[in-house]
């Protein structure tokens, strides 16, 4: 058994016994008395805690004497990463992302197949991941480029119009804002003692593109001209505040909320995924992941849950680890289990 991985055993049991796919390919189990090893995901009986030994790699389980399971295929599972991961460097690297076609051509896949592929893998599609790519191109090229277009077809787009329709999205301003550091951008803020201490909302004239939770105003406020540092942002009586205090006290109220979303492809999915956790429920990052079709990126999940700044609205303390165990709010632990409390008991 690794020695780097002895420490993880209680969890990865866990996983195993959960038949969790978001745990394929973070380790893999073998069966001492059979000889065989197999992803956490294997829907074959699980064996007695004694007879299990754990391995990082496929490669270290084959090397320990062990075969690959008929079944779950755990060799195939680093082969597949590979060819993704190629993949992500052809889009990454190229001038002009490579079609869908193309891709697979080079992973040796149906385009199908390797659509499927890509997608279980990071979470999105290949065209997705192309256009998060080229926003990040667009979003470096934007701070040193001497106009928008310029920094757009220096990016690798061949056309404006197309990433104007979509760029506001993945930025969380225009392309112009943007180049600026949100100079220009209009955003009001308003906050309020709420039951979980003080809270910060601020909106565009999209929707609220911020709720901020903490215990003091002017930490509170120096958070949100950090997150729009440009911007101009301007304090207002709490004539939208209300609202967001009230959903605060019944969450499911915040489905209510006109808000201004911003991200990345995978986290709006994250996001999505989120809002269709009920009020009194959980889930754990690993059937979130699942659910948005990407079992394996459960990390990405939680960076996702982490780079959320709209608390409650996008309901991010219902996203639990696998053992039940509340881990990874931005706010506070001790807020998350309170707002998780009140909506259980509510």
């Amino acid at each position: 058994m690794d020695a780097q991985i002895e420490t993880q055993i209680e969890a990865f049991l866990a996983a195993l016994q959960n038949r969790d796919r978001g745990a394929d390919g973070l380790f893999f189990y073998a069966v001492i008395t059979t000889g065989v090893y197999c992803l956490p995901s294997c829907a074959a009986k699980n064996p007695r805690p004694e007879n299990i030994a754990y391995y990082a790699t496929a490669e270290a389980a084959e090397a320990a004497g062990y075969r690959p399971c008929r079944r779950c295929r755990p060799n195939q599972a680093d082969r597949d990463a590979g060819l993704i991961a190629a993949a992500c460097r052809a889009i990454e690297t190229a001038e002009t992302a490579p079609d869908l076609a193309a891709l697979a051509a080079a992973a040796q896949l149906s385009p199908s197949h390797f659509h499927r592929l890509f997608r279980k893998t990071t979470g999105v599609t290949p065209k997705a991941y192309a256009a998060e790519k080229r926003a990040e191109k667009t979003k470096a090229a934007l701070k040193t480029a001497k106009t928008v277009t310029e920094a757009i077809y220096n990016s690798g787009h061949g056309g404006s119009s197309r990433f104007h329709a979509t760029a506001t999205a993945s930025l969380g301003m225009t392309p112009k804002d943007f180049r600026t550091g949100g100079a220009g951008q209009n955003i009001c803020y308003a906050v309020a003692p709420c039951a979980l201490g003080m809270v910060l909302a601020a909106r565009t004239k999209t929707g609220i593109c911020a709720i901020f939770l903490g215990d003091d105003e002017t930490e509170l406020a120096a958070s949100l001209a950090k997150t729009f540092p440009k911007a101009d942002i301007a304090r207002v009586e709490n004539d939208f505040l209300g609202d967001v205090v009230a959903a605060i006290a019944a969450p499911a109220r915040a489905q209510n909320l006109p808000l201004d979303i911003a991200g990345t492809a995978f986290q709006r999915q994250v996001f999505e995924a989120l809002r269709a956790i009920p009020p009194g429920e959980t889930a754990t990052y690993s059937q979130i992941a699942a659910k948005i079709g990407a079992p394996k990126a459960v990390r990405a999940v939680a960076s996702a849950c982490a780079a959320n700044r709209l608390a409650v609205a996008i309901p991010c303390h219902r996203a639990i680890r696998a053992d039940g165990a509340l881990a990874g709010y931005r706010w506070g632990l001790a807020r998350k289990k309170k707002l998780l409390e009140a909506e259980q008991n509510a």
